[in-house]
């Protein structure tokens, strides 16, 4: 806290938080924010450009169901995990096959009277049972006539989120910062998701083999060459690729 008094956390840490929303075409950030420790993940629904006929697929930290009917409004899908205390009323259950791990799948509204005030039209709940990891899962959506195990395997490419994160962490090296400010701090984590979305881009346009971690090593390297991106990976074989950490981009380890 005394080296960074803005990101206010606890009272001995200081923590920032990167909101974002991650395309999965790509997979590439769509929409990022920067804020301090304390701010709430589901505040950033506040800021969202809603595209009609997406999805957005979250975890239960965005439960918030006046915030989830502003996106049935604005003809979003969304698929969540709800908390575990929600009041659920069921209108009909549809069919499923158990062989699949699919439990039940409902139709219906929500039963607390405050909530239901917020979210007033229907929504599903799926119930899925994982044999890898011995769980039950459940998930909240607002589009109804998907087949239920679609439900699921949306929810399951949110961990594309995470490896976005591991990713950044782990090649990007942001492990000390050049300055203590906010404006520092920020620049800082923006050159680096700027420096991911270039090599992402560069690996769809050129239809890459490599890995981003790949590429990122050969460009780092080839830094003051005189030589065209496109023929600089690709007659460059993975396999044959050789670079001691010493000699890699370390782009924020002091």
């Amino acid at each position: 806290m005394n080296l960074f008094p803005w990101a206010r956390f606890v009272p001995t840490k200081a923590a920032i938080k990167l909101h974002t929303l991650l395309d999965l075409r790509g997979p590439i950030p769509s929409f990022i924010q920067i804020t301090d420790g304390l701010c709430h993940d589901v505040n950033a629904l506040d800021l969202l450009v809603v595209e009609p006929g997406s999805f957005y697929v979250m975890d239960r930290a965005y439960v918030d169901f006046f915030r989830l009917h502003r996106l049935h409004q604005a003809g979003a899908y969304f698929v969540i995990r709800p908390k575990k205390d929600l009041r659920f009323l069921r209108y009909f259950s549809q069919p499923v096959d158990s062989d699949t791990g699919l439990c039940s799948d409902h139709i219906g509204r929500l039963g607390e009277f405050h909530s239901r005030k917020k979210f007033p039209d229907k929504l599903r709940l799926v119930r899925f049972y994982d044999s890898v990891q011995d769980r039950r899962l459940c998930f909240l959506t607002n589009h109804l006539l998907l087949p239920a195990l679609t439900i699921c395997q949306l929810y399951k490419m949110r961990w594309q989120a995470e490896l976005f994160f591991k990713w950044i962490k782990q090649h990007l090296r942001i492990k000390r910062f050049y300055g203590n400010s906010m404006n520092a701090v920020k620049t800082q984590v923006w050159i680096a998701v700027c420096v991911y979305v270039l090599v992402a881009i560069l690996k769809k346009e050129l239809q890459l083999p490599q890995s981003l971690h790949s590429i990122l090593q050969i460009l780092s390297v080839s830094t003051f060459e005189k030589v065209p991106l496109y023929q600089l990976l690709t007659t460059t074989l993975p396999g044959n690729y050789k670079t001691d950490d010493c000699n890699q981009l370390m782009l924020w380890h002091l």
